[in-house]
């Protein structure tokens, strides 16, 4: 019997940096673009000499990097070897294995061990598979002619084979990287694997996850196990312990987030080869957990949009090293700096907050006015504004701006004094060009900034003239949403719809 499960990639939209230092909060946007995790047996039967060994077999498998590698798992010490591989080991996956079986091993009572004992001797198959909107397809729309468009992108075949970038132009030659769009496809691979794999294991039930449950009013116990053991993983794999915004968001969707304490993971950053990964595990799972979440999303009739300026990605972990450095040789302006820049970010999240109270209120007021917002740049909004009610929500969404602009400044200054390009020149000028269209209420660059993609919150229906205005200035406006849900179980293999739901579900000019 299959398992499939899938988790949504992320957009940071405040809290950049910050989000790294308790209790600074950010708001993250969970979005339509999924990575899928199948899990089923790799053996229909048993073989009946196979209680005595000490060993299992693995398979993993991603079908658009054309890699498959056969592991052997210890079933006393719950450690992967690599005996065959077509290519570079995915660190990610081999923790979430072996994390989650000995998940199963620390919480499963003994009636249950017996299953999961037939279920680890029939071998693991696992197959990920991630949307394309994780990855740059920009050379290929180019290298077919094609205009950059979003119908251009939905053009491509769903999950997509992935071309790696080539040599840099200096002609050194580097490990072949995946371009990638920023959406934390990591984070969101994890926690698909993690989860398939403890609903497979029956750690987890994940069936029962309801609407009301995901909103937060029900028990999410079985969430948050996934969560500690993909937080785990991920950091883990990573090589260090960030402020796990990505897979807070690839677990339970939407939020405002406040990191956990580093400390949670201590046990298994220094667990030694003799301690058993079961009981670093138990550790693990029994710590005291201290992240906080908000539930958070988008005010109605706004929409999220992705641009893909072309001009490659940037690495995360070394801007995250500079800025940390100028921190401590300048704490004073940089304690300054944060300051102001949690100010902008709390102004933006109440003011996007009250907007959703208003439309909650006054409905007709909200969508009569945001449609008449959407055709017209933001200085002339409050002229359309015909009653006390419309004024104010228009007032919420000047002031929003105005927020958004306030932390454009001050990640620009905190770049400029860290050496390194937060916002770069070539991206304040397409973000100022945004925010100068029609319809527009925000722009700006998500999580570390750089030239990853740079985001838009759109009214009404103006998100159609953006992706048009962005085509002609280079930039390539991307097939992602935001969609609040976390972790979900599938029932079909997303290879068997003819087009991925992230495309269907946009109309295309």
């Amino acid at each position: 019997m299959a398992v499939l499960a899938s988790a949504p990639g992320k957009v940071l939209m405040t809290g950049g940096y910050l989000v790294l230092e308790r209790p600074n909060a950010g708001i993250v946007l969970s979005t339509n673009a999924r990575f899928y995790a199948i899990v089923k047996p790799l053996y229909d039967e048993i073989r009946p000499e196979s209680w005595a060994w000490g060993w299992t077999d693995v398979k993993l498998t991603s079908p658009q990097m054309s890699r498959e590698t056969m592991y052997k798992l210890s079933l006393k010490h719950l450690k992967l070897q690599p005996v065959s591989s077509s290519g570079s080991r995915n660190p990610f996956v081999e923790h979430a294995v072996q994390y989650a079986v000995a998940a199963a091993h620390a919480t499963l009572d003994k009636d249950k061990k017996d299953t999961l004992q037939r279920l680890l001797l029939q071998g693991l198959d696992i197959t990920i598979l991630g949307c394309n909107e994780f990855y740059s397809y920009r050379n290929q729309i180019e290298a077919r002619g094609l205009p950059l468009t979003p119908k251009s992108l939905a053009s491509l075949p769903p999950f997509a084979s992935i071309t790696f970038n080539a040599e840099e132009s200096t002609g050194e030659n580097r490990k072949p990287e995946v371009a990638k769009t920023g959406l934390g496809s990591s984070a969101a691979m994890t926690t698909a694997v993690v989860a398939a794999l403890l609903h497979y294991l029956g750690v987890v039930n994940l069936s029962s996850l309801d609407e009301d449950q995901l909103q937060g009013k029900k028990d999410v116990a079985d969430l948050d196990v996934v969560h500690v053991i993909a937080q785990t993983a991920h950091c883990i794999a990573q090589g260090k312990v960030g402020s796990g915004f990505d897979v807070s968001s690839a677990v339970y969707g939407s939020q405002r987030y406040i990191r956990f304490s580093p400390e949670v993971l201590s046990s298994v950053q220094n667990a030694g080869m003799a301690t058993p990964l079961i009981e670093v595990i138990d550790d693990v799972l029994k710590a005291k957990w201290d992240h906080e979440r908000t539930k958070f999303s988008l005010p109605p009739l706004m929409t999220l949009l992705l641009g893909e300026p072309g001009c490659g990605g940037s690495s995360t972990p070394s801007m995250v090293g500079a800025v940390k450095k100028w921190q401590r040789s300048n704490p004073q302006d940089s304690l300054e700096t944060w300051r102001r820049l949690s100010e902008g970010n709390s102004a933006l999240e109440a003011h996007l907050n009250t907007l959703s109270k208003l439309a909650e209120r006054h409905y007709n007021a909200y969508e009569c006015i945001i449609n008449a917002c959407s055709l017209l740049p933001a200085e002339k909004w409050l002229e359309r504004a015909n009653e006390p009610t419309q004024a104010e929500i228009v007032k919420e969404l000047l002031g929003a701006r105005d927020a958004m602009l306030r932390i454009r400044y001050q990640m620009r200054k905190m770049g400029e004094a860290a050496g390194i390009p937060i916002e770069p020149e070539s991206q304040s000028q397409l973000l100022d060009a945004t925010m100068n269209m029609e319809g527009i209420l925000l722009a700006g660059i998500p999580g570390a900034g750089g030239f990853d993609a740079v985001f838009a919150v759109t009214l009404g229906a103006s998100s159609k003239n953006v992706t048009q205005a962005w085509s002609s200035l280079n930039v390539l406006a991307m097939l992602v949403r935001e969609d609040p849900h976390g972790v979900a179980l599938e029932n079909n293999d997303p290879r068997a719809k003819e087009i991925t739901t992230a495309v269907s579900s946009i109309q295309l000019e």
